[in-house]
């Protein structure tokens, strides 16, 4: 199948095109390369520099005419909506319609799209399911929230499919601790440099870490299965900061504390039983594994 991946040099979207590529798929990759890598880019993919918001992306859709796109494009740090929403909603809102326009034209069948577990805010209850309460507490909330809207009204009107995947605290290899990185990619960057760890709040506040290589196999299993649908992507297991710090660090550093941030939750993990049934796909990188393997990876470029 011809396909088209948003954000396609970045953290998570080339896990995705590495994954649809080694299935037999043929792949164009659209990046503006603002926060991605051009060394991310698999070779096997075309490549096309262009920004989404772009009128470019309309002469990309014409040449490759895709079958399917993951769009992955995003703005994705909470701290950096809170300074500039303006920016967060053009690049997350705008540009995903432009993204759904192009797919209109073009008679795309099917639209895989990147939403967050921030779209559910301060949860009500734990795990969180997919029909817990929308109550975004920060800009970039809402902002990977209207496109699901979008979304769903584009499709409705205009026959094609849509699987909305709302993926819990993403790491792993590729990430930058230096731009949007998750925290899992900061500590790794620190402890490597052998610097301190910072944690901003008291480190009790839990999330759901889920390895990248995960969420790429949920993606390309959400190709096939999973249409018309909203499916968290997850582990459905909570791990406060300071044991992840400890994991990482294996009980030999201690972390400096900071004041909490705005827009930060404090509890957050979610149910993963829809993922299980309907992708039929379930974790295989545990958090132990995971960090191995990113430590590892990071360790190992830090040498050459």
């Amino acid at each position: 199948m011809r396909i088209i991946v948003t954000g396609g040099c970045g953290f998570i979207g080339s896990h995705i095109t590495d994954y649809l590529i080694e299935n037999g798929h043929d792949v164009a990759v659209v990046d503006n390369l603002s926060t991605g890598n051009i060394a991310n880019l698999n070779p096997g993919a075309r490549f096309y520099r262009a920004d989404i918001l772009s009128e470019e992306l309309k002469n990309i859709f014409v040449d490759f005419k895709p079958e399917a796109v993951y769009h992955e494009a995003a703005q994705i740090d909470v701290q950096k909506s809170i300074k500039d929403p303006g920016f967060d909603a053009t690049t997350n809102v705008v540009g995903t319609v432009k993204v759904l326009e192009n797919c209109r034209d073009a008679n795309v069948r099917k639209i895989v799209y990147a939403s967050s577990a921030a779209v559910y805010g301060d949860p009500k209850y734990l795990p969180v399911d997919e029909k817990h309460d929308i109550a975004p507490m920060s800009y970039y909330g809402i902002s990977k929230f209207s496109p699901e809207l979008y979304i769903k009204a584009f499709c409705e009107m205009f026959g094609f499919k849509y699987t909305i995947l709302r993926y819990a605290n993403v790491y792993g290899i590729r990430q930058d601790p230096k731009g949007e990185g998750g925290v899992v990619s900061i500590f790794t960057d620190k402890l490597l440099r052998g610097e301190t760890p910072v944690i901003y709040g008291n480190g009790e506040q839990t999330r759901d870490f889920i390895y990248v290589k995960d969420i790429a196999a949920a993606n390309l299993a959400a190709l096939a299965v999973g249409d018309n649908m909203v499916i968290n992507v997850s582990t459905g297991i909570k791990t406060s900061v300071n044991t992840l710090l400890e994991i990482m660090s294996e009980g030999r550093v201690k972390a400096e504390y900071k004041p909490a941030r705005k827009g930060d939750i404090l509890h957050s993990y979610l149910d993963n039983a829809k993922m299980k049934t309907i992708l039929k796909y379930d974790i295989k990188y545990p958090l132990k594994l995971g960090i191995k393997e990113t430590m590892d990876y990071y360790a190992q470029k830090l040498k050459k």
